[in-house]
């Protein structure tokens, strides 16, 4: 096993001083976003004390340290990314697309010949993005259209005239197309009705103490006149308590409000816009991979080994409580990230010996055998799903 050094990335949502009170490190005064975990092209992290980073590791011998089914199913790349994820403001309402879409995205965009670097370029790779959010801390999302009946039950006692044609097309049709049709209709109208229909809902919320108000009220002081504003309340509100985690498929919309997590996603860069954000909106792409599939948000829970169980075949995260009179044995399965976020942890394998403290992480090749888990904290292990 070998510690890593992680790369920062300082978005401008990020907190200042989540992910530096975690590493126990004085903060910059920028915002420290996300911590990466992996060895995406973009930002791989280094093997501590080397010369060479966990990428450079990697290509130097994929089947050692890969492991022989993650070569056949993925290529000689690590499958997963991980990350430590600090929103102290709201991130943009976004979607990933599935492998299909990935691939035709990608291709077209080459044939096209849009740049890799380009700032309106969707498809950095051909695939898929699937991730999981973990708290860390009480978190807070938009995830996925919510049933149209609660949108209206809810919006409805705004008395926001500015909002019936949207709210008349969700009565008329309680089911996704309905959904398509009234999200299509506020992102795509004439920006100036788009910024009369933001201002007449957030002067509604000042006098309103609904949930929803609040939350548009906060989406809106960070980028008024923005039609994400509205569209958020066609979405699942969520409030997540520490340990608890969810699961964003392919075309699920989605925003992180605010809050300390642990994310793994498919090592990919995929990423559709569609408000909350400065960065480059494509809404033609966006609608197109869109599902507006209606459904209440499942809240997953670690299940008795520490597993939250997705379908992704990319990555597989599990929640580890090391306590002073036991220890915690990980069998061997492929490469494998930890990750430590409380405590202090003494990780062995066959091969050798680290010890993780808060912030720290370290990488086990699919050769590095059985892992036994010792002292107490705890630990997050990121490993393929296949």
């Amino acid at each position: 096993m070998q510690l890593l050094d992680n790369p920062i990335r300082p978005y401008a949502w990020g907190s200042p001083t989540a992910i530096p009170r975690l590493l126990g490190v004085p903060p910059t005064g920028e915002p420290q976003a996300e911590l990466w975990m992996g060895a995406h092209p973009g930002s791989p992290s280094l093997i501590l004390g080397r010369e060479h980073s966990l990428l450079d590791l990697i290509s130097a011998d994929p089947e050692g340290e890969l492991g022989p089914e993650s070569l056949q199913e993925f290529g000689p790349r690590l499958p997963f990314l991980l990350k430590l994820l600090a929103a102290q403001d709201p991130l943009s309402l976004q979607a990933h697309p599935d492998p299909d879409q990935a691939r035709e995205g990608f291709d077209r965009e080459n044939a096209e010949g849009v740049p890799l670097d380009a700032p309106h370029r969707n498809y950095k790779d051909a695939d898929a993005k699937p991730e999981l959010i973990c708290a860390l801390t009480p978190f807070e999302a938009l995830v996925g259209f919510r049933p149209p009946e609660q949108t209206l039950e809810a919006v409805s006692g705004f008395g926001v005239e500015e909002l019936e044609p949207l709210l008349a097309q969700l009565r008329e049709e309680p089911n996704d197309q309905g959904l398509r049709a009234a999200f299509t209709m506020l992102m795509t109208a004439p920006a100036e009705r788009q910024q009369a229909v933001v201002d007449a809902v957030l002067a509604a919320c000042e006098r309103n103490d609904h949930p929803d108000a609040d939350l548009a009220r906060r989406l809106g002081q960070k980028y008024p006149g923005d039609p994400g504003v509205v569209a958020a309340l066609l979405l699942n509100h969520v409030q997540l308590s520490p340990g608890e985690a969810l699961y964003l498929p392919a075309g699920n919309l989605h925003a992180y409000v605010q809050g300390v997590g642990v994310e793994i996603l498919a090592n990919s860069d995929n990423v559709l816009r569609g408000g909350l954000t400065a960065k480059h909106i494509d809404l033609p792409e966006l609608l197109r991979i869109l599902d507006f599939t209606p459904r209440a948000t499942e809240v997953l829970l670690a299940d008795e080994d520490g597993v939250y169980d997705t379908p992704a075949k990319e990555f597989r995260l599990s929640r580890f409580e090391v306590t002073g009179g036991s220890e915690v044995t990980i069998e061997p399965d492929g490469p494998q990230i930890l990750l430590c976020v409380e405590g202090h942890v003494a990780a062995r394998s066959e091969l050798g010996k680290v010890d993780l403290t808060p912030g720290r992480s370290a990488w086990a090749g699919a050769t590095e055998g059985q892992v036994t888990l010792a002292g107490e904290g705890t630990v997050f292990r990121a490993g393929s799903g296949l």
